[in-house]
C-alpha cells in the first residue's frame, strides 16, 4: 500500500469517527423532551462523571457504570455508580447532588434507599458532600487505560529493539521511533546539553501522555470521549511534576541569576528589590502557563464543536426549516474542528513537553545560548 493511500485511508477514518461523535451528539439532543439549552448539553460532556456515557440520554440512556468509593465517618462505603439510575435515584442515604451540590455525591439525612423521584434544590431533604469521595470516575478510568496503552506499546518496541536490533523498523517501533528521534534531536538535547539523557524519559512519557489522552480525547466511541487533558487537575498535576524537576534540578547559578539578575540596572533590584521580585513569581507563573495552556485548547476545541452541533437545534426550535437549512453547515464546521484538533493534539503535547526541557535546561544551566535561539524563534 502506498504512502498517499495509507493517508487518504487514515483521513478517512478519522472523518468517520468525527461523523460518528457528530450522530451521537445529534441523537443525545434529539431525545431531549423539553427546550433544548446548549449550556448543559455542552458542559456536561466535557466534564467529569461517575459513568461512562455510551450513547442515548436520560433513562434510555447506555453507561457504563463504574465504582463508588467513599469514606463515611472512617468506614469504607462501595457500589457501583449505576444504583442511582442516571442521577435520578438515592442509594443507601447517598446520592447524587442538587444545586450548588451539583457534580458531587452528598449524603441525605437519612436513608432513602427506596426514594426515586428527581432530587430538586428547596426540598425538605438536607444534602452534604461527601468529602472523601475516591470513586473511580471516567477520567480516572481513562487514566488507567491510558497507562496500559503506554505501558503495552513501549514495552513492545523495545522488545522489538531487543530482538531485532539491526532490523528495519516496523509495525509500531516504524510508528514511535520518528517521534522519539525528532524529540530528542529538536526538543531534548538542543535544551538540555550533555544532560539529554538524565531527562529524556522523562519528557519523552510527558509528550506520549499527553499527545495519547488528546487523541483518545477525540475518538467518539469506548475506550475515548473522555475530556482527561481538558481537566485543570490533571494538567495541573503535570505542571507541578515539571515544577519539582525543574526545582531540584536547579543549579547555583539558577538562584543566583533569579536574585542578582545579571544586565539588569541597580536600581532595580537596590532598594526595592523589584526584578528578584518579578524573578521569583516567574517560577510560580511558568507551570501555571503550562497547566492553563493545556487545559484551555483541549477543553476549547471540544466546546467549540459541541457548539456547532448545538446551533442546529438553537435554530430549528425557532424554525424546523431553518435548522434543516443550517446542518450541513453545522456538520461542515464540525469535521472541520474536528480535523483541527487532530493538529491541536500533537501540537500541545509537543509544546508541553518543549517549554518543560527548557525550563529544566535554564535551572541546570545548560546551553544557554540554544535556549536564547529557541525562544527568539
Amino acid at each position: 500500500m502506498s504512502y498517499k493511500s495509507f493517508e487518504r485511508r487514515l483521513a478517512a477514518f478519522f472523518c468517520t469517527l468525527i461523523l460518528l461523535f457528530a450522530c451521537q451528539n445529534l441523537s443525545a439532543a434529539t431525545e431531549e423532551t423539553e427546550k433544548f439549552d446548549a449550556g448543559p448539553f455542552i458542559i456536561e460532556h466535557v466534564i467529569d462523571s461517575y459513568g461512562w456515557h455510551i450513547c442515548g440520554d436520560g433513562d434510555k440512556s447506555v453507561t457504563i457504570p463504574l465504582p463508588i468509593i467513599l469514606f463515611d465517618d472512617g468506614h469504607p462505603v462501595v457500589f457501583m455508580s449505576s444504583k442511582f439510575h442516571h442521577g435520578e435515584a438515592a442509594y443507601n442515604g447517598y446520592a447524587m447532588g442538587w444545586g450548588e451540590n451539583k457534580g458531587s455525591i452528598v449524603k441525605l439525612d437519612g436513608n432513602y434507599a427506596d426514594y426515586t423521584g428527581l432530587l430538586e434544590e428547596g426540598e425538605m431533604y438536607e444534602n452534604h458532600v461527601c468529602k472523601w469521595d475516591i470513586s473511580i470516575t471516567k477520567n480516572v478510568c481513562a487514566l488507567f487505560i491510558s497507562l496500559i496503552l503506554i505501558t503495552c506499546i513501549f514495552l513492545s518496541v523495545a522488545k522489538r529493539y531487543k530482538e531485532h536490533p539491526n532490523e528495519v523498523p516496523s509495525g509500531l517501533q516504524a510508528l514511535v521511533e520518528p517521534i522519539i528521534v525528532f524529540l530528542q534531536d529538536e526538543v531534548i538535547t538542543p535544551s538540555l546539553g550533555k544532560n539529554s539523557n538524565k531527562y529524556a524519559p522523562y519528557l519523552l512519557t510527558l509528550f506520549f501522555f499527553i499527545f495519547l489522552n488528546n487523541m483518545l480525547g477525540i475518538v467518539p466511541i469506548f475506550p475515548g470521549g473522555a475530556n482527561l487533558t481538558g481537566n485543570i487537575a490533571v494538567t495541573g498535576v503535570l505542571a507541578i511534576i515539571t515544577f519539582f524537576v525543574t526545582t531540584f534540578s536547579s543549579g547555583k547559578e539558577y538562584w543566583k541569576d533569579i536574585f542578582n539578575t545579571p544586565g539588569v540596572p541597580w536600581w532595580l533590584k537596590i532598594p526595592l528589590p523589584l526584578m528578584p521580585l518579578v524573578e521569583v513569581i516567574g517560577i510560580f507563573t511558568k507551570p501555571f502557563v503550562l497547566m492553563v495552556r493545556l487545559f484551555a485548547n483541549i477543553t476549547a476545541g471540544h466546546i467549540i464543536t459541541l457548539a456547532f452541533v448545538s446551533l442546529i437545534f438553537i435554530f430549528g426550535q425557532m424554525n424546523p426549516a431553518i435548522g434543516l437549512a443550517v446542518s450541513p453547515v453545522s456538520i461542515f464546521f464540525y469535521i472541520f474542528m474536528g480535523l483541527m484538533e487532530l493538529l491541536v493534539a500533537f501540537i500541545q503535547a509537543f509544546v508541553f513537553t518543549l517549554l518543560s526541557a527548557m525550563y529544566i535546561g535554564m535551572a541546570i544551566g545548560e546551553e544557554e545560548h540554544e535556549h536564547e535561539a529557541v525562544v527568539e524563534a
